[in-house]
């Protein structure tokens, strides 16, 4: 029986399943490009797997090959050989049909050169990887070759002494067999008592000059072989398939017996020599390249006919017009997708609609779109298109579907699309740049040499960012291709080596490591009061103050009945209940007070606060897949790893993280084969800690709950979670919230923006001296394995 092993890949080299195919074999062997060759149980039959391609390693269907015998001598090598040798040199071989045979041999004195009836068209192969077992009469058979040879293995039946000699010759006439009429359609057979065979002269090896294609062909004892009938084809006991490449496309002529040869020319007893077949396969083939030559030199300056194949989807969507009145406009769009003569794509984004009773249109090149992303909208299945320009401008092509199954198969094709015009497929390298959006959507990016070269610096909105599937509040990675995420939720993920997933299915999408993933989030609204001197604080305010109910800015308002989930593809798995956990703290009922909206709030009334204001929470829950494993079953706010490392495969790879809670972890057992680690470590503190991060030298970092900064002292390879925090004072008392460690800097992040370096970091005072400020308006920072810096 044969099993197919499903799964197979470089990430996951023992598979998944096993998958029982239809079809018994004695064997089978895989070729190049996957091509599958196997020898049947009940006929003995070489067979050839059809259908495997990239797509469908498993193939569809065996079918039967008709395969000649290629080591029979008399074939002249091989049955092809042959076929093609009548085709262009028939009347030669006719000329030569009842031809006799010179050979040389010598017999001793008491032996005869007795007369063989023979036909060299149709010996068995003796020695050749097929065996039969005979069905006609019950008599032991042997085959007589044009070399016959004493089978050395048959010692016991006496020794015969072979001579040669070139001053004897005998002649063996060959002609068709009077029972066999059709010598191509059954076997010339010959009964031979072994004994007797002691005595029957030996032709030489010399008569027929070797070539690679000939084997010499041996006789072998009674038993050796099992014998076949004469009606039978070859009984096939082995087959290797690794030097035969097919291509996929190519159709394929083993399976039919080659027509167009007229009977007479296929029942030819070909009296042929090696040497002289050699030599008509090196004239044909010198024949055909020089009138491929001689054919298509004129015709070298000459354009190809068909530069370019095109493929076109249309559609109808929705465009949001950027230019006033701003409105979504019904509009036509079309996806021009051209292959040139060197197999590369490319494609054109169209958008037509109407202006004024004009059709008017405007297009994109796919190559010069840098990111396609999703819009959250209530009302809206819609996303964005951004090339550098409009990036520039803050003014990305938005387009809408009617439904969202509608707008996921857009987003596929155009990102399929976006990738093939810039060559890029499969997993993302190990050097490759993550990201998340504010929405939770996971991006990554490719780094090119220009990103970083002196001279010509390729600025960050020309990077292209292709989506993964997943939703995540954070990533980190480093340069061995380890990749960790935290959900919304706190969940830690790690990557698993796959690429697509989501709404990205086909071919740009993995076929395994896409699993289910799931994250949930809370959505706020804020319930807002005035105080007055007759009743206290109502939801009565002033015309000038913000709405009663409404989004922390103020400027949108938002009830419990009218907030919806983010998008469609989030639904409600809680009910609205106040959220004590607001920064700057609340009261027993959740309030918050100040003096007017919107100023700086805090957690208990004195007589100077007239607003107030409550947070109310509703948890949401998204349902999709990726290339993510759950790392159960401690919750986390921050993880690091270390950016890069000399460490082996085999070795382990640093990797620290925060609670939900504050508490500092450190993984064990992280590698590259298996990224998720064994287990955690806890490491001490004194306080709660909210961002950590390990530089390239294992110098550890961290942020306290009160915006203090921390540095974890001798933490090594063998010593992963160090021995004591060393207490490091904040930029003019400020309160930090990020910390990231590059190879040889610390940058920090304080709440209020502003971007901080560490000056005077030495390996003999890791510490560091003093901090510089560098910007201000910050939101996230990221340094990387050699110092880059990414906000």
């Amino acid at each position: 029986q044969v099993w197919f092993r499903r799964g197979v890949n470089s990430h996951n080299p023992c598979g998944t399943s096993w998958i029982e195919m239809v079809g018994e074999m004695m064997m089978v062997t895989v070729g190049l490009n996957n091509q599958v060759w196997g020898i049947g149980c009940d006929d003995r039959a070489i067979y050839f797997r059809q259908g495997v391609t990239p797509s469908e390693l498993s193939g569809k269907t065996w079918k039967a090959i008709v395969s000649g015998r290629e080591s029979d001598r008399s074939q002249t090598g091989s049955s092809t050989s042959l076929l093609s040798a009548g085709c262009f040199f028939t009347d030669d071989i006719q000329n030569q049909t009842n031809a006799i045979i010179q050979g040389d041999a010598e017999t001793s004195s008491d032996t005869e050169l007795q007369s063989v009836p023979m036909n060299l068209a149709n010996t068995l192969p003796m020695g050749a990887a097929a065996s039969s077992s005979g069905k006609g009469s019950g008599n032991q058979t042997a085959e007589i070759c044009a070399n016959l040879t004493v089978d050395p293995l048959d010692s016991d039946q006496g020794e015969t002494t072979v001579a040669s000699t070139s001053n004897e010759k005998t002649n063996l006439e060959m002609h068709k067999s009077s029972t066999n009429p059709n010598p191509t359609a059954e076997l010339q057979w010959t009964n031979i008592d072994l004994k007797e065979a002691q005595k029957h002269p030996v032709l030489s090896v010399s008569t027929f000059p070797e070539t690679s294609s000939l084997s010499s062909l041996g006789m072998f004892s009674v038993g050796a072989e099992e014998q076949y009938g004469a009606d039978e084809h070859p009984l096939w006991a082995w087959v290797s398939g690794g030097g035969c490449l097919v291509d996929l496309h190519s159709p394929l002529k083993w399976f039919t017996v080659p027509s167009g040869l007229s009977s007479s020319v296929q029942s030819l007893s070909l009296s042929i020599t090696p040497a002289q077949t050699a030599a008509w396969r090196k004239q044909i083939f010198q024949q055909l390249s020089e009138r491929t030559k001689r054919e298509l030199e004129n015709f070298r300056h000459y354009e190809q006919a068909i530069e370019q194949s095109v493929w076109v989807k249309t559609g109808t969507l929705q465009w949001w017009r950027n230019w006033k009145p701003h409105k979504w406009m019904d509009v036509r769009v079309a996806l021009e997708q051209f292959t040139g003569s060197d197999g590369m794509r490319d494609s054109i984004l169209f958008i037509y609609y109407m202006y004024h009773e004009e059709k008017k249109y405007i297009h994109v090149f796919l190559n010069e779109v840098t990111i396609i992303v999703e819009v959250l909208n209530e009302a809206k299945h819609s996303f964005a298109l951004y090339t550098p320009e409009r990036t520039k401008q803050r003014w990305p092509i938005r387009l809408a579907a009617t439904t969202e199954q509608e707008m996921h198969d857009w987003l596929s094709l155009l990102n399929m699309s976006c990738c093939e015009s810039r060559r890029i497929q499969g997993p993302p390298s190990h050097h490759a740049i993550w990201s998340v959006t504010c929405k939770g959507d996971v991006f990554v990016s490719e780094p090119s040499p220009e990103l970083e070269a002196g001279s010509h610096l390729m600025p960050c909105d020309q990077m292209f960012w292709r989506q993964v599937g997943g939703h995540l509040r954070l990533i980190e990675c480093n340069n061995r291709g380890i990749v960790w995420g935290i959900g919304h939720d706190h969940t830690a993920w790690v990557y698993t080596g796959g690429y697509g997933g989501g709404f990205i299915q086909g071919l740009a999408s993995s076929a395994d490591n896409i699993y289910t993933q799931s994250d949930v989030k809370c959505v706020y609204i804020y319930e807002n009061q005035r105080w007055n001197p007759v009743t206290g604080y109502s939801s009565r305010g002033l015309p000038t103050d913000r709405y009663m109910w409404s989004d922390a800015s103020g400027l949108q308002e938002c009830t419990k009945i009218n907030t919806k989930p983010p998008s469609p593809q989030w639904s409600w798995v809680s009910d609205w209940y106040i959220d004590f956990n607001t920064s700057g703290g609340t009261d027993r009922e959740g309030w918050q007070y100040a003096a007017d909206f919107p100023a700086s709030y805090h957690g208990h009334k004195t007589m100077k606060d007239f607003v107030r204001r409550r947070r109310w929470a509703r948890k949401c829950k998204i349902v999709t897949n990726g290339p993510w494993l759950e790392v159960p079953p401690v919750t986390l706010w921050d993880i690091s790893i270390i950016p890069s490392s000399d460490a082996d495969d085999e070795e382990a790879v640093a990797l620290w993280a925060i609670g939900d809670k504050g508490d500092v972890l450190c993984r064990l057992g992280v590698t590259q084969q298996n990224p998720a680690g064994t287990s955690w470590l806890h490491v001490g503190t004194d306080q709660p800690f909210i961002s950590i991060s390990i530089g390239a030298f294992y110098q550890v970092w961290a942020i306290a709950r009160d915006g203090s900064a921390f540095y974890r002292g001798s933490v090594s390879q063998k010593k992963p979670a160090g021995d004591c925090w060393y207490h490091i004072p904040s930029p003019q008392k400020q309160k930090l919230k990020q910390v990231s460690v590059g190879r040889t800097s610390v940058f920090v992040l304080d709440k209020n923006g502003n971007l901080w370096y560490r000056q005077g970091i030495t390996p003999s005072y890791p510490q560091g001296s003093t901090w510089d400020h560098v910007s201000n308006n910050i939101r996230k920072m990221s340094v990387g394995p050699l110092d880059q810096v990414c906000i």
